[in-house]
């Protein structure tokens, strides 16, 4: 009798791991909600991103060598050789 219960049982076992796994697994039904959060953070992150491309894009446009802006050109220079002093304040035209 015990062997005869012995394949029902291990059928059983198998079904209860996978279904607890698919529960509680790290791919379950309760990590969903977890990677709905995950999903709200890196789209907010994805926009802070976008945003801090369209200004970079925006500087390298201005230092384009076809058609520089030379504001930009003069403070970039102005920084890098060191004659910009600390307390000057730079004011855009534009």
């Amino acid at each position: 009798m015990l062997a005869s219960a012995a394949g029902p049982a291990f059928a059983l076992l198998v079904i209860a791991f996978f279904g607890g796994y698919a529960v509680l697994g790290s791919n379950g039904v309760l990590a969903w909600s977890d990677y709905k959060r995950q999903i709200g953070v890196r789209s907010a992150e994805l926009e802070r991103l976008k945003a801090q491309k369209a200004v970079l894009a925006n500087r390298v446009d201005l230092l384009d060598p076809r058609h520089a802006n030379p504001d930009m050109v003069d403070e970039l220079v102005r920084k890098e050789l060191g004659v910009a002093h600390p307390d000057e304040v730079i004011i855009p035209l534009k």
